[in-house]
């Protein structure tokens, strides 16, 4: 039996660990709002972190564990600013009410993704420091070791430092040169939210409410940019879908066997309408292109129904705009149910098998890229490779729900 004080403290690992994922972000926004010193915010921030570990297993979990957070770290910066010669003005602003403005968040990542910065580092760096995931997380992202991320980021914050970076909030001019980062940093943010790639969650939708409410706020602050309406369109169409994802045991459900009555026809019908929007501007960009095949797979009565010709050439588009091993990938999957004769499933392979050796490597890294093997050899009725293919993308994924469809395939082939 666990003593109870070994429970206690596996709560409030288990408590504080949820609060640090849902808020540190914005409590590091609200902070740099105030102090304008990201660095200084951030370390604030955990230090109210550490406090917590030592003073909720003796005092207990509040009942507000994010209003204690920002409280604490208030009081740290309070203390540091009267070390300071110029405390005065900065501790007036920290001693007064610090609410958090409805985009804080957002114009902190658009903070952070500098243009001093290589597009890489500035991503790495926001999804970090921003938006709390982990090193392992982004690296999964980026499909490139975790020391690489270590790196970017260790060289990022030194570069940050000895330039003398300043960690201000753009101007409104400035945003749209940094809006194809701050994109990336929400549609990553997503994606880990939507099938996570580390821990013990197939999914957190947290994660991917926060980047839909990212997404939302962005669309307001830029109306007129329509990968910005593209983005959110994205995300609400996945969004729309989410309930049929999963069986009642946490198993991943394929999109062919999901049960498409569960799906939210009105979500799916306004991003739509949002998406139609977005193009109407007439400047096509990848996250519309990804949003409109979404929304061919959405639209679509049955799984039989599914225009598979209109997505392989909406990946086309996709490819000639932004060229990426993993929508090649996509594009291959689409092309294994294109009905016609440049369709099917040896087709499929071999545009696999004739990538670059470049994009072969980064693939190599991706559970995705042999699943999608597995189930072409098999249909080409190769089971001993298809196995091989099989096992390898099960010792890629570490997320639960993945495991248990491949351990499934695996038995009952």
């Amino acid at each position: 039996m666990t003593p109870p004080h070994d429970r206690l403290r596996e709560q409030v690992d288990a408590e504080l660990a949820r609060v640090v994922r849902e808020h540190a972000g914005r409590l590091t926004a609200c902070l740099v709002r105030v102090l304008g010193d990201f660095a200084a915010a951030e370390d604030l921030v955990q230090d109210a972190i550490e406090t917590a570990l030592r003073r909720w297993p003796i005092d207990g979990i509040p009942e507000h564990p994010d209003a204690w957070l920002l409280t604490t770290a208030r009081r740290r910066g309070i203390d540091l600013l009267r070390r300071q010669a110029t405390y005065r003005d900065k501790l007036a602003q920290l001693t007064g009410p610090v609410p958090a403005e409805p985009d804080d968040w957002l114009r902190l990542i658009f903070t952070c993704c500098h243009p001093a910065l290589p597009r890489t580092a500035q991503i790495a760096l926001t999804l970090r420091t921003v938006c709390g995931l982990t090193t392992a997380q982004i690296a999964a992202a980026f499909l490139v070791p975790e020391a690489t991320v270590s790196q970017r980021i260790t060289r990022a914050k030194r570069k940050i430092t000895d330039a003398g970076i300043p960690y201000r909030i753009p101007a409104d001019a400035d945003l749209p040169d940094r809006l194809g980062q701050v994109l990336t940093v929400i549609y990553l943010l997503f994606n880990e939210g939507y099938l996570t790639s580390t821990g013990d969650r197939s999914h957190a939708p947290d994660l991917a409410g926060d980047a839909e409410w990212l997404a939302a706020q962005l669309a307001w602050l830029m109306p007129k940019q329509p990968e910005a309406l593209g983005l959110l369109a994205l995300i609400r169409l996945h969004q729309a879908r989410t309930t049929a994802r999963f069986d009642p045991a946490g198993n991943l459900v394929p999109l062919p066997d999901q049960d498409r009555a569960r799906w939210d026809h009105a979500a799916i019908a306004e991003a739509t309408r949002l998406l139609e929007r977005a193009a109407a501007h007439r400047r096509p960009g990848p996250y519309q292109l990804q949003a409109a095949i979404v929304a061919c797979h959405a639209e679509a009565p049955t799984w039989a129904d599914t225009d598979w010709p209109q997505i392989v050439v909406l990946y086309d588009m996709l490819l000639a705009l932004a060229p990426s091993p993993v929508y090649r990938l996509h594009r291959a999957i689409a092309l294994r149910h294109h009905p016609g004769e440049r369709g099917g499933p040896r087709n499929a392979l071999a545009d696999l098998d004739d990538l670059p050796p470049a994009d072969r490597k980064v693939l190599e890294r991706y559970p995705l890229f042999h699943a999608t093997r597995a189930e072409l050899l098999r249909a080409l009725d190769q089971p001993d490779t298809a196995r091989a293919a099989d096992e390898r993308a099960l010792a890629l994924t570490t997320n639960p729900a993945q495991q248990n469809l491949l351990h499934q395939r695996l038995a009952w082939n």
